[in-house]
Order: structure tokens, then C-alpha cells, then sequence
């Protein structure tokens, strides 16, 4: 028989390798950037050569056992981000905190009482500062695993210098690691897609302005429509890439956060935009300076899109731009003013009084775009400057050019999470008194391992009583098949210590990479492997360390149930409705604020008012509304909410907030003094509209926090507007007879207003669903 060259051979090679395309592309997919792949191959060579040279050349186990876990927490658990020379500041500041941290523990370890309270105390410390620094909260696991390895295995203080030798070791070979192998890529997943929703804005807004200047109408109104469909299309993208994962799919560092915060204003946008698109396509016209505003504000997001594409580029030519649009919005409001009618013309004038407000309209939507545009172009320049920090700045989170001191700045986001329904704070707490409480069980019990113990309580504790009870069983689960495989390894090859060194690194590698591409109770299983492979090496133990292991782990799953019963037993969608209504009442709260504000500036100019406070308390609320949030998205188990109308929810909080931005930065701008009695009627009416507002949004959190009825949307109070138009009829123009901005910055103001109102609907209905199945889920 004649076999083709080739052909029999062949086959065996091309299976292997459509295997491995196959397990390639499966891993992708549950790990799309391989970062979880990468921490584990690290680790995998990093832990046991480590293991290796403590046990074998130094003959010194107990700096083998810190040398090997403080690679595992090091490699596995922490990826800073950033360049190289920053990322290995913060390895150098995780070596020094993990040398501190040793050290404590050891010391406090004398007792179980000092070592109780300490690890309360650490732990609280360590988990809440992670609220302050970027560079703390991704590294808040491995931090407390420095602790926990010497509180819970007392040993005399004369072995310390041994335990620090392991650290040290960790930490060297863990920066090498870092630097040679499989260096971390730059950049984020949300930057391309955030580019190219600049990109489908900035077309639409120049298609906006060749339609609103009468330019090709049939044409331009076309390429609105396209462009239009185009935008949300992006911005749809942008927000599936957000949300793909269930945890943040960016990393936690300030430039990372700035893309977050621009997800938020980029959907804004596209909502806004969506709003402003000609509707038909004999449409009014507007001024040559409305689509000026808006041929610069495409400009700022093209030169945004550059930078979000290129992070080395320097934001300057995104600064000029900035500035451009200023100008061109200055511009757009002499242009009102010039304008408006002429007083004392008359009956003749009321009807050009009200073709001059109805024409405001498109002003209005200009400088409505052109206010979130410029918010999106600091969000973006600060994103990249974040780069070129110091590390100080870096570890305490301050961005650069902040006004505030480094301290001051670590305070006040410190401070805005001392709140009652702050998630991090729960966490803080709930972390802490379950780890004290595991070190008290560990003793009473007389548990040999008490470090499991603690390693169980730690990574069992979830979001909720309910998914802490399901992580109970899973890591129950997993811990049982680990050991299964684990005896069964042993029984098979015995203690053939060679066949064990080739075991370790691969059952490292498999407990990196299983926790992300398959399961918790996987990630337990491996885990449990590793263990076994790695006790065995430096002490062989047979099935004793597999039994240990699965009572000490039942012992944390139990405290973690309890703690969580306790300290969260509604879980991430309670808590997001309580964030949510602190946010939609303080954001409501800085809406009348920034309209008193305006009023205030009618009076006495800008120069001598200050800026309200409400606006520090409604960021503040934001901040714990986007942790909230983030705890939900990271939450196991059915959501009791679905992300659409819970995106819809967090998304109209950015909206509330930025309408009162936007009033206090038209007023800013104003220079006109004119005396109070002069606009008494105008501010009045606007005083009004904002306390009505207010009201609604105060009845929606009460409905949100205590799970009841929701208030149905206001409808325009068409009595209020016409006051306020003949309230500004007759606030046009000053003392002299001469026009002024003041009358349009109240109808813009109005405007405002106005949109806040007609956010309602969309809010309204989503918040009536997310009780109804809060309701529904909690009583289940």
C-alpha cells in the first residue's frame, strides 16, 4: 500500500494543533486580555523555583513557606498598572508594606486577644484604604495575606528574620518577574471604544452644523440621520464593553477612572445628541455661531479620540481646543444678545419676544453639547497626564493639578465613604470582624492550621448572606474534589519528590488561571492541589493535610456566613437603591443650589458668590453610587435588577449632575451687575421650577431606598413657563434700555430645568421596575 508523503504523519500534528487553537481561542474567551493567564505562567515559575532554593539550598522552611506565598500574593493576586518604572515603585512599596505587615503579625500573635483585635484593626485599615489609593485597593488581598500568614501560625520571634528573608526574596524575584516575563501590554479595553464614540459624535456634530447653516439641507439632514444612528451604535459598543465582564474591565488606577467617568459622560452625550438630531428636514435654521459651537466641539472630540489612541501624545493641542470652544460659546452668547428685541417697541415687539425665545432653543442645545464635549476633554487630558504622576501622588490617588495637597485629597475620599449605606464601608467592616473572628474560632477550636482557617473566611466572604451561602457550598465543593485529586495524586505516585516538583508549577499554573476561566469552586479545587503538592514537598503529610484542609476551610465558610448574615444580608441591589437615592436627593439638592446660584449672580456677579457645597455632597454621593455599582456588576448569583435599567438608573444620576454643573459654569461666565429687584420675577419663576424638581426627585429616593411607590413624571407646568417668559420680557434688558446676557442665561437656565424634568420618564420607569423585583427577590 502506498502511503501518501505526508499523509498518515500529518494528521496526529494537525489535530494537536487545532487543539490547541481550540483551547486558545475558549481561553480568550473567558480571559479576553490573558491577564489572568500571564499572573499565573509567573507565578508558576516564580513560586517554586523559590520554594525550591529555600528548601533545598538553604535548608530553611520557613522562609521557604513566606518566600513561596509572598510570590503567590505578589505574581498571582496583584497587576499594577502603568509604566514599568511606576509599576515597580508600587512592587517596592508592597515589599516594604508586606516586611511591616510581617512583622506586626508576628508581634501580635502572643496571644489570641492582641492577635484578635489586630487583625480587626489591620484588616479594617487595610480594606478601607483602598478607597483612597488605587495602587492600596488592588492590592488589599495581598496585603492581608501578609498578615494573616503570621498571626494565625504563632511561631517565636527569633524565626522573624527568617520570615523577612522569604519576604524579601519574594519581592525581588517578583519585580524580575514583572520585568522579563510576559511584560504587561499598555493600554485598557474602554479606550478604542471610547475613541471611536468621539469619532461618530464629532461627524455628527459637523453634519448638525452644515444642516443648522442651511448648507445642502436635504444632504446634511441625511448624514444627521446616519451619523445619529452611528453615534448610538458606538456608544451601545462602549457600554457592552463596560459591562461585558462582571468586573471592572478596567484597572483601578486614576487614568483607569477617568475612562470610567468618561463611559458615563460619552453615554450622556450620545443621549443628548440623540435629543438635539433634526427631527424633519425643513427644520428651523440657527445661528452661524450655533454651528460654529458645534464644528468646534466636533474638533475637541476628534483631538480626544488622538489622545485616547495615542496615550504619549501630549494633551496641549486637546487644551488649545478647549479653549477654542470657550470662545466660540462666548461667542454664541453676544450673539443672543444682539439679538434680542429692542424695548419699548410696543405690542410690535411680543411677537419677535417670542420667535427670539423659541429660537433660544437651538442655542441651547448647543451650549448643552458643548458643555458635556468640554467635560469629556478634561476627563480625557487628565486621564493621560495620570501618567506622568509622582508615585506619592500615584499611591494617594491624587490626580495631577489637583488644588488640594496629597493628604487633603486622601481625606476627603476617605470622608466621602464614612456614610452609613457606603458599600466600601460595609465591606471594611464585614471583612475585618470576619477575619478577628476567624483568629478567635482557629484558637478555641484548637484548629492545627489556623491559616486556612483565615484563607477561607477571606476568600469565601462575598457580596451577600445569600451568595455567601452559595460560595459556602461551591468552595465546600471544590475544596472536596481538590483533596480527591490530591489523594489520589499522592496515592499514585506515592512520595516521589521528583514527580512532585514537576506536579507544582503546573497545579500553580492551574490555580491562576481556573478562578477566571471556569469557577470559584474550580479555583478552590486548584487551589486545594497546590497545597497538597506543596505541604507534601517540604513535609510529606500523606492525607493528614487533606483532611485539615477541608475541616479548616468549613470552619471560614461558617464564619463567613455568619459575618455576612449579619453585616450584608440584602446584598449589592439593596445597597445600590440606598446609593442611588442619597445620589438622586443630593444631586437634586445641587440642581436648586447651582439655580440659587444663578440667582444669586443676578444680584451680585459671579466674583461674589461662593460656589454652593451641595456640589462636594453630590459627588461624594457619586462616588459611593459608582462603588455601589461596581459591587453589583462584581456580585455572583441572578441580579435581582437587569443591567439595562440599572445603567439606566446610575446613568440619570450623571445627568441630574451634570445639569447643575452646567448652570454653575453658564453663570460663571456671566459679567453683568444688575440690581436684584431688576430680575425678582425671572428668579422667582426659576426658584419655582427647581424646587418642584427637587420635590420629584426627593419622592424617588424615598420610593428607592424604602422599596415603595415610585412618583409618576411631572408633566410642564405650561402656568410657570409663561410667567417666566413675561418675567423675562420684562428682565431683558438693564436699567438704560440696553440688552444683556442675563435674560438668556435665565431661559437657558429654565432650559436646564427642563431637561432634569423630562429626564423623569425614562427614570421613573426604571426605578418602578428595580423595586417591584427588589421586592420580588428579597421575599423569595
Amino acid at each position: 500500500m502506498t502511503v501518501l508523503p505526508g499523509h498518515r504523519f500529518s494528521n496526529p500534528r494537525r489535530i494537536v494543533m487545532n487543539r490547541m487553537r481550540q483551547l486558545t481561542a475558549w481561553l480568550r474567551r473567558r480571559d479576553p486580555v490573558l491577564a489572568a493567564t500571564r499572573r499565573a505562567a509567573r507565578t508558576a515559575v516564580v513560586m517554586p523555583l523559590l520554594f525550591a532554593l529555600c528548601t533545598q539550598v538553604f535548608h530553611a522552611p520557613v522562609a521557604a513557606t513566606f518566600a513561596a506565598f509572598g510570590a503567590f500574593s505578589m505574581l498571582l493576586l496583584v497587576e499594577f498598572t502603568g509604566p514599568l518604572a511606576q509599576r515597580m515603585r508600587a512592587h517596592v512599596a508592597l515589599a516594604v508594606a508586606w516586611v511591616v505587615l510581617v512583622s506586626l503579625g508576628t508581634l501580635a500573635a502572643r496571644s489570641v486577644w492582641t492577635a484578635a483585635v489586630a487583625t480587626v484593626l489591620v484588616g479594617f485599615v487595610v480594606l478601607f484604604s483602598g478607597v483612597v489609593s488605587s495602587v492600596l485597593a488592588g492590592a488589599a488581598t495581598s496585603l492581608l495575606l501578609a498578615f494573616i500568614l503570621p498571626v494565625a501560625t504563632p511561631t517565636p520571634l527569633g524565626q522573624l528574620p527568617e520570615q523577612l528573608m522569604g519576604v524579601v526574596l519574594a519581592a525581588g524575584a517578583s519585580m524580575l518577574a514583572v520585568w522579563l516575563l510576559w511584560p504587561r501590554p499598555q493600554g485598557d479595553p474602554l479606550s478604542a471604544p471610547a475613541a471611536q464614540v468621539c469619532r461618530t459624535a464629532a461627524a455628527q456634530l459637523r453634519a448638525e452644523a452644515d444642516y443648522f447653516a442651511g448648507r445642502s439641507r436635504a444632504t446634511a439632514f441625511r448624514k444627521c440621520r446616519s451619523c445619529a444612528a452611528e453615534t448610538e451604535s458606538s456608544a451601545h459598543e462602549l457600554r457592552q464593553a463596560f459591562t461585558a465582564t462582571p468586573y471592572r474591565p478596567t484597572g483601578l488606577s486614576t487614568e483607569s477612572r477617568a475612562l470610567v467617568r468618561l463611559v458615563d459622560e460619552l453615554t450622556w452625550l450620545s443621549t443628548i445628541l440623540a435629543e438635539a438630531a433634526p427631527a424633519v428636514e425643513d427644520g428651523p435654521v440657527g445661528a452661524s455661531e450655533s454651528s460654529e459651537v458645534r464644528r468646534a466641539a466636533a474638533e475637541v472630540l476628534d483631538l480626544s479620540a488622538q489622545l485616547l489612541d495615542d496615550p504619549n501624545d501630549s494633551p496641549e493641542r486637546l487644551l488649545a481646543g478647549a479653549a477654542e470652544l470657550r470662545k466660540a460659546l462666548t461667542a454664541l452668547e453676544d450673539e443672543a444678545v444682539s439679538r434680542m428685541p429692542t424695548q419699548g417697541a410696543g405690542d410690535a415687539s411680543e411677537p419677535d419676544l417670542d420667535t427670539f425665545i423659541d429660537s433660544l432653543d437651538l442655542s441651547f442645545r448647543a451650549q448643552g453639547v458643548a458643555f458635556v464635549v468640554l467635560q469629556i476633554a478634561q476627563n480625557v487630558s487628565a486621564a493621560r497626564a495620570a501618567h506622568q504622576r509622582s508615585w506619592w501622588d500615584r499611591l494617594l490617588g491624587r490626580v495631577t493639578g489637583a488644588p488640594d495637597g496629597p493628604l487633603t485629597s486622601a481625606a476627603e475620599r476617605a470622608a466621602a465613604h464614612v456614610a452609613p449605606h457606603s458599600v466600601w464601608l460595609h465591606n471594611s467592616i464585614r471583612g475585618a470582624i470576619g477575619l478577628g473572628i476567624g483568629v478567635v474560632l482557629a484558637d478555641v477550636t484548637g484548629v492545627q492550621h489556623a491559616f486556612w482557617v483565615m484563607l477561607g473566611t477571606l476568600s469565601v466572604l462575598r457580596s451577600n448572606a445569600l451568595n455567601t451561602g452559595q460560595n459556602v457550598f461551591r468552595a465546600l465543593g471544590g475544596t472536596l474534589v481538590g483533596s480527591v485529586l490530591g489523594a489520589a495524586v499522592l496515592q499514585l505516585i506515592g512520595h516521589n519528590t521528583t514527580l512532585l516538583w514537576i506536579l507544582l508549577p503546573l497545579a500553580v499554573m492551574f490555580a491562576g488561571v481556573v478562578p477566571a476561566a471556569v469557577s470559584f469552586a474550580a479555583g478552590q479545587a486548584a487551589f486545594t492541589l497546590t497545597l497538597v503538592v506543596l505541604f507534601n514537598i517540604a513535609q510529606p503529610a500523606g492525607l493528614s493535610v487533606i483532611l485539615f484542609r477541608i475541616e479548616d476551610i468549613a470552619l471560614g465558610c461558617a464564619v463567613s456566613l455568619v459575618v455576612g448574615l449579619f453585616f450584608w444580608p440584602r446584598g449589592a441591589s439593596a445597597a445600590v437603591s440606598k446609593a442611588l437615592a442619597e445620589a438622586y436627593a443630593d444631586s437634586a439638592r445641587y440642581l436648586l443650589a447651582a439655580v440659587d446660584y444663578a440667582v444669586s449672580c443676578c444680584a451680585l456677579g459671579p466674583a461674589a458668590i461662593q460656589v454652593p457645597q451641595e456640589g462636594r455632597q453630590a459627588a461624594a454621593a457619586a462616588r459611593r453610587l459608582d462603588d455601589a455599582f461596581r459591587t453589583y456588576l462584581a456580585e455572583r448569583g441572578a441580579k435581582a435588577v437587569p443591567l439595562c435599567e440599572m445603567t439606566t438608573l446610575v446613568a440619570g444620576v450623571v445627568g441630574l449632575r451634570l445639569a447643575g454643573d452646567a448652570v454653575l459654569e453658564l453663570w460663571r461666565r456671566s459679567t453683568d451687575r444688575a440690581s436684584l429687584d431688576d430680575r425678582a420675577a425671572a428668579q422667582k419663576e426659576l426658584i419655582i421650577m427647581a424646587e418642584r424638581i427637587l420635590r420629584w426627585y426627593q419622592s424617588l429616593a424615598d420610593g428607592l431606598e424604602n422599596e415603595g411607590p415610585v412618583p409618576e413624571p411631572l408633566d410642564s407646568d405650561p402656568r410657570n413657563n409663561s410667567r417666566l417668559v413675561e418675567a423675562v420680557r420684562r428682565d431683558l434688558h438693564d436699567a438704560d434700555g440696553q440688552a444683556t446676557g442675563t435674560g438668556v442665561r435665565i431661559v437657558w437656565t429654565s432650559n436646564h430645568l427642563e431637561a432634569a424634568r423630562r429626564l423623569e420618564v425614562p427614570i421613573a420607569a426604571a426605578a418602578s421596575d428595580a423595586v417591584t423585583r427588589i421586592n420580588v427577590f428579597g421575599s423569595a
